[in-house]
């Protein structure tokens, strides 16, 4: 119960720095998404199940606060941690190139399917310029911070983890 409220309390926090913090932060109008980045590393901390949930609360935050129709966002952040999850069995402690490739990859689908889905199908074709301006940028700008952001993840991650093998506390 105390990991859900905890990974509940760390989408909000997440998506209010994405939306607060990080926007200030911003250089050319591209900031880093965060939520990507919870998404992915719960996706590869904690399997499949756990990146499908993370990943559904995070896109559906996205689809109320910011999103044209409810359920795109939902449904995509939530494919990126399920499929991430398969990787959970090549989990290691510490090392953080597998985690950057990761969300690198899942930032590059990220951005075609937003803008094969809400940009090409409105006639707006010019992908080259979608891809040079907004959807490598981005990945960039993601990844660096991945290298700040997955620690603090995986820190509270092995806390959590450590907090459930102890078990309740007898008085």
């Amino acid at each position: 119960m105390r990991r859900k409220i905890i990974l509940a309390v760390l989408i909000l926090l997440t998506f209010i720095l994405q939306g607060t913090v990080f926007q200030t932060l911003s250089i050319a109008s591209i900031s880093p998404n965060l939520l990507l980045i919870l998404t992915v590393s719960f996706g590869f901390m904690r399997g499949k199940r756990e990146g499908l949930f993370v990943g559904f609360f995070c896109g559906l935050l996205i689809d109320i606060f910011y999103g044209n129709m409810i359920g795109f966002y939902a449904l995509l952040y939530m494919y990126i941690g399920f499929l991430n999850g398969f990787l959970y069995k090549v989990f290691y402690d510490e090392d953080i190139k597998v985690p950057m490739l990761l969300v690198a990859i899942s930032d590059i689908a990220y951005g075609f399917f937003v803008y094969g889905l809400q940009f090409m199908l409105r006639g707006r074709l010019d992908i080259f310029s979608y891809l040079g301006h907004i959807i490598v940028p981005e990945m960039v700008y993601t990844v660096l911070i991945t290298v700040i952001v997955y620690r603090l993840l995986y820190r509270l991650n092995h806390w959590l983890t450590e907090s459930e093998w102890e078990g309740p506390r007898l008085p």
